[in-house]
């Protein structure tokens, strides 16, 4: 239920913070006071559309917070448990608007789609009015509030999870069908690709080394030519090569016989060197003597590679990519030639889930046609009560035959007449906005056990009544509000009366503002708004005792 609301410069209230409890909260005050306000910010809490004046004039930006207790809401707290939004039996949901109109939503503090604040807040709060929140309308409503009466919520629930299962099973077997179309020359494709790169047979490092032997085969001439120079200056040549100048130059330093230790570096560097060159043209002896210049073997190469790359650029991938691709297709190939098999068997789990599927909707279809009878029952004795003298309701259920749908085989409408003589219609056709409000009170009040909104808000459902009619549906709401959370917006005293709690709207104005403020009325001061609301600006004794009496009644009494 809601236990908190705050609102920071939105419409006219500067601040405002509210404590609610459990029970049922009447809101009271002067027309033109602001007594919407407070449920226009607890809409846009759960995701309306903002209005251009929604920022209070004078602020840069407009904060609403409601806080609501998941003690008694296990729906809510799966959900935000899913999406890893949860806090425990608490939720808060949080909108802020800029003065330029832009808005953000968020969930336990956290950033999140306005959608989202729209499926939790169905799940904690429904609004009642004569506008945009006429919940009752919506045939998903009519299906929610017949099942939760006729106790097959269970049934409901494993209709859909059937039907999920059902569903996800017959569009696989679709998707391979329709895959089996085109099989054929699918399987054709595959099978000449695979066995195109089996004939290859790369092996796994097999491209980098013909690639390193080409390239080597390729320079064969050119590196034989530069080693057999190299060794013809360094050893080979019998006048000038390097090892016998070297030798040399060693022999004149020596013949020197001077004590010197610069020379006799000189010479030790001059010998070093000399043994190095050696070396180094023993390595190109090495490398000559073993060089396999086979004439054959580089355009052996060079055609492996040539049908290397060629298949790797018709299949419009790099050479390396050729073993991945090799193994993809492999796989297509495997699945492709397996379909008839999955179809077999998926289509033998099909039968099985509609077989499951018209057990449980039989079961679903029996319980919501007895359940349709006494809930239209029920809904007429109380729409009669509360000033629809001829009013007639009806829960019609059209049986859909020969589809599988995920909430049973029925669709489910709500028809009301209020004229004599006159055919039963849907809702939307038929009934006024006063009407509407005090249909679905009735109905709330009937299924107020077995409803899963914690919170119901009715905005002005005395629209239209006064008197003994007023009475009762200050009773019937005091009776819903024994069952969970009711706040109700009222212009008469009979409604006023009966709640649990009593807010009262005021309009303070200064030379320079308006603002809105609410406070709670206790004892006194809610008898004396009872009396205002009973008799206008001037107070006589007997309008107070006549107030005080109605509340008094209240403590005592129960709807009819």
């Amino acid at each position: 239920m809601l236990t908190h609301l705050s609102i920071s410069n939105y419409a006219i209230v500067d601040q405002l913070d509210l404590d609610l409890t459990q029970g049922m909260t009447v809101i009271t005050g002067e027309t033109g006071a602001g007594k919407s306000i407070m449920l226009d910010a607890l809409g846009l809490a759960i995701g309306d559309r903002t209005e251009p004046d929604s920022v209070r004039t004078g602020s840069e930006r407009a904060d609403i917070r409601a806080t609501f207790d998941l003690a008694h809401c296990p729906d809510a707290q799966a959900w935000l448990a899913s999406r890893e939004l949860d806090a425990g039996d608490e939720c808060i949901l949080r909108r802020t608007i800029t003065r330029e109109g832009r808005s953000r939503g968020y969930i336990n503090g956290t950033p999140s789609p306005l959608a989202d604040l729209r499926q939790i807040g169905e799940m904690l709060l429904d609004i009642h009015s004569q506008h945009e929140h006429q919940s009752l309308l919506k045939p998903a409503t009519h299906r929610r509030l017949l099942d939760g009466y006729a106790g097959s919520n269970a049934l409901a629930a494993t209709v859909s999870q059937i039907w999920r299962q059902w569903h996800h099973c017959h569009t696989r077997i679709q998707t391979l069908r329709n895959a089996s179309e085109e099989q054929s020359a699918r399987l054709q494709l595959l099978s000449y690709q695979v066995e195109e790169l089996e004939q290859l047979n790369l092996g796994k490092d097999e491209l980098e080394q013909l690639e390193q032997e080409q390239k080597r085969l390729a320079n064969a001439t050119s590196s034989l030519q530069a080693c057999d120079q190299v060794l013809t200056l360094c050893a080979e040549d019998d006048n000038s090569n390097i090892v016998h100048q070297l030798s040399a130059c060693q022999n004149l330093l020596a013949e020197l016989n001077l004590d010197s230790q610069p020379i006799q570096d000189a010479i030790e560097l001059i010998s070093s060197a000399q043994i190095q060159v050696e070396e180094c043209c023993n390595e190109l002896r090495h490398f000559m003597d073993g060089f396999d210049d086979d004439p054959e073997r580089l355009p052996e190469i060079e055609k492996r590679l040539s049908a290397i790359y060629s298949l790797a650029r018709k299949h419009h991938i790099q050479p390396s990519e050729l073993h991945t691709l090799h193994r993809e297709l492999q796989n297509e190939l495997s699945s492709l030639q397996n379909s008839d098999d999955q179809i077999d068997q998926l289509q033998e789990e099909l039968q099985l889930l509609e077989k499951q599927y018209k057990a449980t909707t039989d079961k679903l279809s029996v319980k919501r046609q007895k359940g349709a009878l006494k809930l239209a029952k029920a809904v007429i004795r109380h729409i009669r009560d509360l000033g629809m003298p001829a009013g007639e309701f009806k829960v019609e259920l059209t049986t859909i035959n020969g589809e599988f749908r995920p909430h049973g085989n029925e669709d489910i409408q709500f028809l009301v007449t209020s004229n004599p003589g006159m055919p039963a219609r849907p809702l939307h056709k038929v009934a006024s906005g006063g009407e509407l409000s005090r249909i679905s009170l009735a109905i709330q009040v009937i299924t107020a056990k077995s409803c899963q909104i914690p919170t119901l808000v009715f905005d002005e459902v005395d629209v239209g009544i006064g008197g003994g009619t007023a009475e009762i549906v200050g009773r019937l709401l005091r009776e819903l509000g024994s069952h969970g959370q009711v706040l109700c917006v009222t212009h008469q005293p009979q409604v006023a009366s009966q709640g649990h709690q009593h807010l009262h709207v005021s309009k303070q104005h200064s030379k320079a503002t308006t603002r809105t403020q609410i406070h709670e009325l206790q004892e006194e001061r809610r008898t004396q708004e009872i009396a205002r609301m009973l008799g206008g600006v001037t107070l006589t004794d007997h309008t107070v005792a006549h107030a005080r009496e109605m509340i008094e009644r209240a403590q005592t009494s129960t709807a009819s």
